[in-house]
């Protein structure tokens, strides 16, 4: 993991920082040989040309960036919580009622080659 990756993850706030290293453990356990970089300034995992990016924000967490064909299922189950496309905005009372195996079922689709 790059040094710039490391910063943005040392910087996050309390109030989010159990949530996304809950997401971030979980997109490693997925992708286990996935690079993660900072690109457009957030963590960002890549498996050859898939993206699936993972940002702290305000309220929460976002993940970014895989096609909505590409999320195992998730937006289906949890419509309420897109943001935009390809775009979830999770608040940590959001996640608190998700199980591990439906992130770990985005994770493993949005950067399944």
């Amino acid at each position: 993991m790059e040094d710039a990756v490391q910063a943005y993850i040392d910087a996050i706030p309390p109030e989010q920082r159990e949530l996304f290293d809950r997401l971030h453990t979980l997109i490693r356990a997925a992708a286990p040989d996935a690079e993660v970089v900072l690109s457009y300034q957030i963590p960002t995992f890549k498996v050859g040309k898939r993206r699936l990016f993972l940002a702290a924000w305000k309220h929460g967490v976002s993940l970014y960036g895989w096609g909505e064909d590409r999320d195992g299922g998730f937006l289906s189950r949890h419509p309420e919580l897109k943001s935009g496309r390809a775009t979830l905005r999770l608040r940590p009372t959001d996640a608190e009622a998700i199980g591990d195996e439906e992130f770990l079922a985005l994770a493993t689709a949005a950067l399944a080659p």
